[in-house]
């Protein structure tokens, strides 16, 4: 059993240690002879004991198989493997074998190994046997909780000549002390042991590497495969599980520098993408000019840190949060486009040099997708402006043409029907050959029946039709204005960029969104919340476009809303007429996830429920965030 965290891989031992592992092992099997009959009867157990321990493959599994078999090889109640630490200043892990889960629970704190008896035996080559561990003046005692103890073995285990750790045995069986023999036997276990730890950690090392390859992978299909819009988060998510740390964290320049990080030099880093259980208050900080992290990140180099929580460099009030961190520079073609983050807990292990150089490796990787897929974005960028040209030169020379001659047909059409008849010179309705001002049927002769004029009804109607017309005429120019604006023209303010979003949603949807803002969205809308709302509201378009098949979208955004808590927040409401969420469409259903996730970065929530369709047909979507 372990009361620790499964044991993380180190460095792995050549083939030419394991040999020499082997060679110590036959050598240990010469004393043998030197066995008392007791402990020669121990010796199938003991040989069955060899050959268990080398059964699995996993690196803690063989902790655990280790110290059960030599409390049985040794005949006593307790046994513990210590595991040095990466940096040899302590132990890293320690696996205990013959105390119950309540006796562990019991125990406040399990030995550093910088202190007391272990310390002892991790600093002496011959293994330490006493009689009484509690008699000798450099034990420092037990912690609260501990169960007594009293005989002691303690000997080194050795992998490729090299010092892995320690095995402590206590409490021999009936009261005795280790002997001899017990000696020789947990020697040649250990022997046993470090042959069997050298081949666990080489295939705990070549899954870490195949796992973080595969990751890497995963990355670049992802990135390549579509899902640019979310690229900095899906990096941040891999990330994080890849490297079994407590948050994924992208960082880019901010304004003092251009996008690609070259620039003066002056600006900082911003975090834009954040993975973890508690994403609050982490999206927008900014690391500040000048601060020794970024210098060094500059200059592509990575930042290992062992506790960000004290650590003088770290200036930000989210280091506060977490524990060892590595900070690996986003570097394409030499140039430094952002940083990758990956803090672990507070108090938890650090990282080891195998994870350091996998991680470093996976930001390169992950640079390399992120440029490759910004590419990708522009050729699809500007496909989309050379058909929005095409609509708006078909939309000038075609439609708004048709549409103003038909106008001015309408116009005509309304003069000539406030015109006198032709051939009578009286006004409409009228007699023929009747003079002005003289009565109806006054003339000589039979008069002729008068001819019908058009109704005033008639003129109003089609003096509506023009100004329908005008009207259209007016939209439609401001569409073809809208669809020649490029992104970079507009001031980048949250109206103009909701509206630019909405833009370009028309030319997939077939129709423009309508858009209404609900109080002073400029003024009150931070930068970090703009970006959220601005990725939420092109998730939610796209969810519409490729599976909702809706015909009609409103768009609300309202900075004068309360969230449920009853905080100041914004609301961004985005209602379709189409199929609904509750169609099979799992692809719908991942697009919610990502509208609710980007919310839950800022402290927010994301919901959906009935659309304005018929019935409630279709899917009305809530994103909201405090402001």
């Amino acid at each position: 059993m372990s009361p620790t965290s499964p044991g993380r891989p180190v460095s792995p031992v050549s083939p030419a240690a394991t040999e020499a592992a082997n060679q110590a092992a036959v050598l240990a099997t010469t004393d043998l002879e030197a066995l008392s009959g007791d402990s020669a009867a121990r010796l199938p157990r003991l040989l069955e004991a060899m050959v268990t321990i080398g059964t699995g493959p996993e690196l803690h599994s063989t902790f655990d198989r280790i110290v059960e078999t030599a409390a049985r090889v040794a005949d006593c109640r307790y046994a513990a493997l210590g595991v040095l630490a990466e940096h040899r200043d302590g132990l890293q892990d320690f696996v205990t074998c013959g105390m119950t889960d309540e006796q562990i629970a019991r125990i406040s704190r399990f030995p550093d190994g910088k202190h007391g008896l272990l310390a002892v035996v991790l600093g002496q080559e011959e293994p330490l046997r006493l009689h009484d561990l509690n008699a000798d003046p450099r034990a420092c005692g037990f912690p609260p909780g501990h169960p007594p103890m009293r005989s002691f073995l303690g000997l080194p285990v050795r992998v490729g000549g090299e010092v892995f750790g320690n095995l402590y045995l206590t409490e021999k069986r009936g009261g005795g002390d280790f002997t001899d023999n017990d000696v020789l036997l947990i020697k040649i276990l250990a022997t046993q042991a470090g042959i069997a730890i050298g081949n666990a950690r080489l295939h705990e090392a070549a899954r870490q590497r195949e796992r973080w390859i595969d990751g890497s992978a995963a990355l670049t299909t992802s990135l390549l495969a579509g899902d640019v819009d979310n690229a900095l988060a899906v990096v941040a998510e891999e990330a994080r599980w890849l490297a079994d740390s407590a948050a994924g964290i992208v960082l880019l320049p901010t304004s003092g520098e251009n996008g690609h990080g070259e620039g003066g030099g002056g600006g900082g880093l911003e975090i834009v993408a954040v993975s973890a259980d508690d994403a609050r208050g982490l999206i927008g900080t900014v690391v500040p000019p000048g601060s020794a992290v970024l210098e060094q990140l500059r200059g592509g180099e990575p930042v290992y840190i062992d506790d960000a929580a004290t650590d003088p460099r770290m200036v930000t009030h989210v280091s506060q949060r977490f524990g060892p961190s590595m900070m690996l520079p986003l570097t394409s073609g030499g140039r430094v486009i952002g940083t990758l983050a990956l803090p672990r807990e507070r108090g938890g292990e650090p990282f080891t040099e195998v994870e350091k150089t996998l991680a470093a490796q996976f930001a390169a990787q992950a640079a390399l997708a992120l440029v490759l897929a910004d590419a990708q974005r522009d050729r699809e960028r500007l496909a989309v402006y050379e058909d929005r040209d095409r609509i708006a030169r078909d939309l000038h020379d075609l439609v708004i043409q048709r549409l103003f001659a038909t106008g001015l047909m309408l116009q005509s059409t309304q003069r000539r029907a406030r015109e006198p008849l032709p051939g009578t010179g009286s006004e409409p309705g009228s007699e023929p050959g009747s003079e002005p001002g003289s009565e109806p049927g006054s003339g000589s002769g039979s008069a002729p029946e008068p001819l019908p004029g058009p109704e005033p009804e008639v003129s109003e109607g089609i003096g509506r039709a023009v100004d329908e017309l005008d009207a259209t005429i007016a939209e439609i120019r401001t569409a073809i204005y809208a669809l020649q604006q490029q992104p970079d023209e507009a001031v980048a303010g949250p109206r103009t960029r909701v509206l630019r979003e909405t833009g370009l949603a028309a030319v997939p949807l077939g129709f423009r969104p309508s858009v209404t803002f609900v109080g002073p969205v400029d003024v009150r809308l931070p930068e970090a919340a703009t970006k959220e709302l601005v990725a939420a509201l092109r998730e939610a378009l796209s969810n519409a476009f490729r599976h909702a098949r809706a015909s009609r979208i409103e768009v609300t955004v309202d900075v004068t809303a309360a969230l449920p808590d009853g905080s100041d927040g914004v609301l961004l409401t985005v209602a379709d007429d189409g199929v609904g969420v509750g169609a099979p469409d799992a692809g719908r259903r991942s697009g919610m996830r990502n509208l609710a996730r980007r919310a839950e970065n800022l402290g927010g929530t994301a919901s959906w429920g009935p659309g304005i369709g018929p019935g409630g047909a279709g899917t009305t979507v809530v994103w909201g965030a405090p402001l």
